[in-house]
């Protein structure tokens, strides 16, 4: 059977048993950094998708 671990439990395995474990945020942001690529992506379609509805509606409303 393949050991399958949650990746927090990697994570708080690296940090020393003094250190609190990471907070969210913290973990977020290293998930963020380590898939550069996937984060800008649905960073740029959502902020197209936001502008393409705010526009929308302004449109629908005038």
């Amino acid at each position: 059977m393949e050991n399958t671990t949650p990746p927090t439990e990697n994570i708080t395995a690296q940090t020393s048993p003094s250190e609190p474990p990471p907070s969210y945020v913290k973990l977020a942001m290293r998930n963020m950094v380590n898939k550069k690529g996937t984060s800008l992506k649905h960073f740029f379609v959502t902020t197209v998708g936001l502008l393409a509805f705010l526009i929308g509606i302004s449109y629908l409303t005038r």
